[in-house]
């Protein structure tokens, strides 16, 4: 791990959540000195956002994606950049970043999650239940849920074939 990324970690280890003025303020000097990193250009986008600065933080994150992220931090800016979207009322753009995650990152329970809050925010309640349905018949793993888990399939099936939109699958 470089520098860079160790007083990045520290900065994001250090955040108030209630109050992120000081870690914005540190990560723009941090940007002063790399203005085109991408893990600065993403981590200063996820301060803006848990800040409540979704439009500026869309930007940030557009220029993260643009600068080449890559593995896990790819993944993350994805869903944190799709969340946002749909913060601001952008669902079919939402949706269309999230669709890009599940592609990149199937396996990604955060994602498959998030892009179930994108649905619905859309207004594709049967689409977002059927994804979550899956989701805990994917994950959760108990004798109980196994006993109902084709019924729970068939469910989310169902659930599916009401939505209007194209159909995506996880």
């Amino acid at each position: 791990m470089s520098a860079l990324d160790d007083h990045l970690t520290a900065l994001f280890d250090a955040r108030d959540r209630e109050n992120m003025a000081p870690t914005i303020a540190a990560l723009r000097e941090v940007l002063a000195e790399h203005p085109d990193d991408a893990r600065v250009l993403y981590e200063i986008g996820g301060a803006y956002d848990t800040a409540g600065e979704e439009q500026t933080a869309a930007g940030f994150y557009e220029r993260a994606l643009a600068a080449g992220l890559s593995g896990d931090l790819l993944r993350k800016c994805l869903l944190q950049y799709g969340s946002t979207l749909r913060n601001l009322g952008r669902f079919d753009e939402s949706l269309a970043v999230l669709d890009r995650a599940l592609d990149e990152f199937p396996a990604s329970e955060s994602v498959r999650t998030w892009h179930a809050l994108s649905l619905h925010a859309a207004g594709r309640s049967d689409a977002a239940v059927a994804a979550l349905l899956e989701l805990a018949a994917d994950h959760i793993r108990t004798a109980d849920l196994l006993r109902y888990e084709a019924a729970l399939r068939g469910n989310a099936a169902y659930l599916r074939s009401l939505d209007a939109a194209p159909q995506r699958l996880p």
